[in-house]
């Protein structure tokens, strides 16, 4: 599906750099071993994941496992890491309740935990002196997690929220919520939205006239297509993430050049990026371990600090403990990281400049 593109590129755009370097070396082989790829359609499905897994485990039988795009699909499949004592880095899922699984051959790498990432978009409001916020979000597990931690934050820095609202999965339309919250006027728009949703509100909200002094939207501004399809309008409209080109970790920029050459479109800046680490980390731990023996790569994964073009990563229990949540924010058609201000690529184009004309 559309969503999994940006994960399985960015999985062929490390195959590509493996093999091209003659594969990973395991020491306990005395050789390199080149990359081969087994994959199934999971047709989004939590119960077909499951059987794909068995599946490549059982039958196919890997030697080691990427995981499946989302964080449904991962609940699913988490359980068979322990199941059959394989390790999985999960890449892209973020929720709260991935702490509640309780494996040893499971981990997550993003920092986009609801609790941490609402933590450090109040951190960017109160930087920015914002007093009022509207939020509309869509009724689902990610962003009503989300929306769980914002309140409270918003009310312990004192920043007022003038309007809370909800929409449906699959929404059309949104110019009736949007015209409430013009007529708000709050000062910041936080819309815990979905790809499909990001899409629709960008479009709708400016043929309401509606323009916040910060505008953030969840989960699909950082995609390329985002980008190309509102061009100029982009400018100013923040959303999650925590990776940027020039940020300060080897790999990062070469990483967006490779897979611009094999796909002439840039990654999406969160789930390539976090695909991307996966890899990394599972390759490290397999030259580190010096062997294909699941348990000691296990044993790495869980004991081990590991470069990746985001920085370091090492894992308390399920989570990544070093990489810091981070916003993103369009900027002259770049995504720019703007908080925190220690990692910061570019400072927040604050207020958000007026939408284009004639959009």
């Amino acid at each position: 599906s559309q969503a999994a593109l940006s994960q399985i590129n960015a999985y062929e755009v490390w195959k590509e750099k493996v093999n091209g370097q003659g594969g990973i070396f395991v020491e306990d082989l005395g050789k390199k071993l080149p990359v081969e790829f087994v994959y199934y359609d999971d047709k989004s499905s939590p119960e077909t994941a499951v059987k794909v897994y068995e599946k490549l485990i059982t039958q196919d039988k890997v030697d080691l496992v990427l995981t499946p795009w989302g964080t449904t699909i991962h609940f699913a499949v988490a359980p068979l890491a322990e199941k059959y004592q394989i390790p999985m880095v999960g890449t892209t899922a973020a929720s709260v309740k991935l702490r509640d699984i309780k494996s040893k051959y499971f981990w997550f790498i993003t920092s986009a935990i609801p609790d941490k990432q609402m933590q450090a978009l109040v951190g960017l409001l109160k930087s920015l002196d914002i007093g009022s916020v509207a939020i509309i979000y869509v009724q689902d597990l990610f962003p009503r997690e989300n929306l769980q931690f914002l309140k409270p934050a918003l009310d312990q820095a004192k920043i007022k929220t003038v309007l809370v609202k909800d929409y449906p999965i699959g929404v059309k339309d949104l110019t009736t919520l949007l015209s409430e919250v013009k007529s708000k006027k709050p000062q910041a728009l936080i819309a815990l939205s979905y790809p499909a949703d990001s899409f629709l509100i960008t479009g709708q909200i400016q043929g309401v006239l509606f323009n916040p002094e910060l505008f953030f939207q969840l989960v699909g501004p950082s995609i390329a297509a985002f980008g190309k399809a509102f061009g100029p309008s982009t400018d100013g409209i923040a959303t999650m993430g925590h990776w940027s080109p020039k940020g300060p970790w080897p790999g990062a920029k070469e990483f967006e050049e490779s897979y611009v050459k094999k796909y002439n479109i840039r990654p999406d800046y969160l789930d390539s990026v976090l695909a991307y680490m996966g890899c990394e980390i599972v390759e490290e731990a397999i030259a580190k371990a010096g062997t294909l023996d699941r348990q000691k790569i296990r044993d790495t994964i869980a004991g081990s600090e590991f470069t990746t073009i985001n920085g370091p990563v090492r894992f308390t229990g399920t989570e990544n403990s070093v990489t810091p949540s981070m916003i993103l924010q369009y900027q002259k058609g770049d995504l720019e990281i703007i908080w925190p201000s220690d990692l910061a690529t570019a400072k927040p184009m604050f207020p958000k400049p007026n939408w284009p004309k004639g959009k």
